[in-house]
This record gives structure tokens, sequence and C-alpha cells, in this order.
């Protein structure tokens, strides 16, 4: 368990009093260590390149039902782009610095590479399943490396592995045909 830095500033008010009071300071908190920030850093890469391979699949996408989908896309997309920022933003409340610079997120990410060209709706539609669910096997590699860590950034994983399992289930039952009763 971590431990926050309290630390007390004394001020000498006109009269000579000594008054005390208490303050945290950011900038000496919990600083993140090697671990953290590497296993919080690959889901920031898979979650950038999720990002843009769901535009390239949303440009591209062609067939049956193609409006509906179009449209899920872009909610898988702006997902993707706001938790990345939230995964980057809490590395830096942690004194990490993220690198979501294209080369590093190309040369670092676990998702495979998304095919150029149009791709009908269902085929669009495993695609997408199978990186949506390469992200949460990040994460979910991940888990217990930052729940060692830090507790906090694990929560926050848990939202979003809840989230992209939701988007991985709806995206895929596109495909899915009823079980018999």
């Amino acid at each position: 368990m971590s431990t926050t830095t309290i630390e007390r500033d004394v001020h000498v008010p006109a009269d000579g009093g000594p008054k005390s009071t208490r303050r945290q300071n950011a900038e000496r908190g919990f600083k993140a260590p090697k671990e953290l920030t590497d296993a919080l850093q690959q889901v920031l890469v898979d979650l950038i390149e999720l990002h843009v391979q769901g535009k390239q699949a949303h440009w591209n996408v062609v067939g049956k039902n193609f409006r509906d989908l179009h449209l899920q896309l872009d909610e898988i997309i702006d997902a993707a782009r706001e938790l990345s920022d939230t995964v980057a933003e809490r590395m830096r409340a942690l004194h990490a610095v993220p690198d979501g610079r294209s080369d590093t997120v190309a040369a670092t990410t676990t998702l495979p590479e998304y095919p150029n060209g149009e791709i009908d709706t269902a085929e669009t539609v495993d695609l997408v399943t199978v990186r949506i669910e390469s992200v949460v096997g990040t994460m979910r590699d991940v888990h217990d490396a930052v729940d060692e860590a830090d507790p906090t950034s694990a929560d926050i994983l848990h939202a979003i592995i809840q989230q992209l399992e939701q988007y991985a289930w709806m995206v895929s039952a596109e495909n899915r045909k009823a079980t018999a009763k």
C-alpha cells in the first residue's frame, strides 16, 4: 500500500505566533515504479492503436447493415480515444511520461495490423472484435502487476475492461446466430 506525503508548512503571522497548516504536495506524491509505468504504457499504446484501427475500419466498411456498424464504430473510436487519455493522465499523475507517438505505438502495440481496403461488414465485425479483445487481454495480462503497485490504477483498468468487453459483446452480436432452444 502506498502512502501519501503530507507536509507541514509553518506560517508566521504578523503577531509572531506560529500557525501550522497541512497540505499535500502533489509534486512529491506517489511516483509510479517502472513496472507500473511499463504496464500502463502498454495499455496506452493498445488503446491508441484501437482508436486508429477503429477509424480505418470506420472509413472502409461496406455491406449489409453498413450504417449501424459505421455509427457503432464511432462510439468505440470515441471511447478508445477518451480511455487512452484517461490512462495517459493517470500516468502523468503518477509522475510517469506517457509516449503516444505514432512510431512508439506502431512498434509496441499488441494489436494485429488492420487490413487495407474495403472490408465487408461481417468481416469488420470479426476484425474489430478481435482488436477490442486484444486490448482487454493486454489489460488482464498487466492487471496483477498494476494492482500490486497501485490499486487506484487497477480500478481504472477495471472500468476500461468493463466498457470494452461490453463493446466486444455488442459488436460480435452482429454476426452471432441464435442458439437453438
